[in-house]
């Protein structure tokens, strides 16, 4: 069975102690594995799962936990009380942890066997008040974790722990991530700026600049080549316009977007960065925005922002890395216009050109056209619509003393009509729990208008994100209502700051 992070670990911690006696700990260890095995072979888990030999002191816990932190393998660390494991021997080695952790509260057994039920069997099935000693414990300290209750061969359990591992996945991506931004961001934009050092601290995130010429250069030095071969996936991958194929009055800028596509990831790789910003009003001399090269970047995994907007570029990396393996994608988003029918409002989603294809499974169409600001040669992009289904709007913002993450859940539908004149990729959907309340909250939020919008991974993702980053999240989905949210705002305002100390 293909894993989605195959070279990526969760380490299998089982909590016991001694007073129980050899024979019963042998059963604790072959249950665990049992358990841990099960989790392994599941398809909703997308990272090996590894068992841990059982837990009975806090010199073992403690050295468990220091090992999970230096292994760039491990996501995170399950912990289950098969039995009674006392708390106070956790405390040291929880409080050294780094990694992501999930607290599954199950049993060996699914029923039980009520006409043998005896003191053994009591003795050898604690959870149900070991984890609870567990969980004070863990919650006295004030952990980041996610719980997850019931047994592992219930389908629910093991497509929230998936869930969880992706969420840990997307934090160590974060955590691990060096962004390249070519020039700075728009002028007088407020939302696009933030506290770099902040997010450094926060998130883990690296964000630097390079000048544009630096590329300006790159693209340069890109040998005719590898455009040829790069050029002929576009012809072959997608329904290029006859003017802009081999022979074409306008084939020179195809290539010229091909020889951005391979500067710009050249670039990246050269510096270990899986994430960019570009600027239509800093371009230097480059002669298009580039609009095909960062689609296609962005379907390769790659994290973007337009208008020098870092913190979205960050958002769609970990999107990317959050839906590795499942249908649907992630790209930079942003909430362009509406349709204001009563009763069928819609919004309808784009950018000037970057639009990520993995949130199609339809042909793209290649085709150039006028961009109309920034005063430069007609840029080559894909145009499609976004496949309907559900999906996750999420922006970044700056609120000084924290970055808030929003969150609007959202169907994507058909267009309502063809929009022959309308030269981009775009989505179409509809809010939840409806246009105006989404709307007025997301505004109530500050939300950003750059967002990432993903079709691969749900909200609980993004919750479990948002609590391994100690990040606000405000989330509008179907049982949002105007008063409630805007309480909701004011009562975080203080938590926030409170929680900042002194």
């Amino acid at each position: 069975m293909s894993k989605a992070y195959p070279d990526q670990e969760i380490w299998f911690l089982t909590g016991s102690q001694d007073l129980y006696g050899e024979e019963t700990l042998q059963q604790v260890a072959a249950q665990s594995q049992e358990v841990a095995a099960a989790l392994d072979a599941s398809g909703d888990v997308p990272a090996k799962v590894v068992w841990k030999p059982v837990l009975k002191d806090s010199d073992a816990i403690r050295r468990a936990m220091l090992d999970a932190n230096g292994d760039d393998r491990v996501l995170g660390v399950i912990t289950w009380m098969h039995t009674f494991s006392p708390a106070k021997m956790w405390i040291t080695g929880l409080d050294l942890l780094r990694k992501p952790l999930l607290h599954l509260h199950t049993q060996a057994n699914v029923e039980l066997p009520w006409d043998s039920i005896d003191m053994d069997f009591m003795n050898l099935n604690q959870a149900a008040h070991g984890d609870r000693e567990y969980a004070y414990i863990a919650t006295r300290l004030g952990l980041a974790r996610t719980t997850v209750s019931g047994h592992v061969s219930n389908p629910a359990v093991t497509a929230r722990i998936g869930t969880w591992v992706r969420a840990a996945a997307g934090w160590q991506a974060a955590q691990d991530l060096s962004l390249v931004r070519f020039g700075d961001n728009m002028r007088n934009v407020a939302v696009t700026e933030g506290d770099k050092t902040e997010a450094e601290i926060r998130l883990g995130v690296s964000v630097n600049t390079w000048a544009v010429n630096d590329l300006v250069a790159a693209v340069a030095a890109v040998d005719d080549a590898s455009v040829d071969a790069l050029v002929a996936q576009y012809e072959d991958l997608y329904d290029v316009v006859p003017e802009l194929r081999r022979g074409g009055d306008r084939h020179e800028s195809l290539r010229y977007a091909a020889r951005q596509e391979i500067a710009i990831e050249g670039f990246l790789t050269e510096r270990g960065a899986m994430a960019f910003t570009t600027n239509f009003e800093d371009l230097g001399e480059l002669r298009q925005l580039p609009g095909l090269a960062v689609q296609r970047l962005m379907a390769k995994g790659y994290g973007f922002g337009a208008e020098g907007d870092w913190k979205t570029a960050v958002l769609v990396r970990v999107a990317k890395v959050m839906g590795a393996g499942l249908p649907g994608g992630a790209s930079l988003m942003e909430d362009y216009t509406y349709d204001l029918t009563p009763g069928a409002e819609k919004i309808l989603g784009a950018h000037m050109l970057e639009i990520c294809p993995t949130l199609t499974t339809s042909k793209p169409r290649v085709e150039i056209h006028p961009l109309g600001i920034g005063g430069k040669e007609d840029p080559v992009r894909m145009v499609f619509d976004t496949d309907a289904g559900p999906a996750v709007v999420v922006s970044l913002a700056d609120m000084r003393e924290r970055f808030r993450l929003t969150a609007n859940v959202v169907d994507v539908v058909p267009p309502t009509a063809e929009l022959p004149n309308l030269p981009v990729a775009r989505a179409v959907w509809e809010p939840r729990p409806d246009f105006t309340t989404s709307s007025e909250c997301w505004l109530t939020a500050g939300g950003a208008h750059h967002t990432v919008l993903t079709t691969a991974v749900g909200i609980e993702a993004w919750e479990i994100f948002a609590e391994l980053a100690r990040t606000e999240l405000l989330v509008i989905d179907e049982s949002t209502t105007r008063r409630g949210f805007a309480d909701q705002v004011r009562w975080n305002q203080v938590y926030y700051r409170v929680a900042q100390g002194f």
